[in-house]
């Protein structure tokens, strides 16, 4: 079983997301269907376990 992410790594694993969401929104001639849908599913990939990680760790 593997150990609850500290809040020091879910506070940079989001805001290494969020840095990286920035630039590719800025970076895009335009905000078209595989932009955005890029942008939900890396998303998904990075707020999904860290949401896990949380409540594992309020039930505890």
């Amino acid at each position: 079983m593997k150990k609850p992410l500290s809040m020091s790594q879910i506070v940079c694993i989001v805001l290494l997301w969020v840095i990286l969401a920035y630039f590719v929104i800025v970076g895009a001639e335009r905000l078209d269907g595989p932009v955005i849908l890029m942008l939900l599913m890396s998303g998904a990939l990075v707020f999904i376990p860290v949401v896990k990680s949380l409540n594992k760790r309020n039930k505890k």
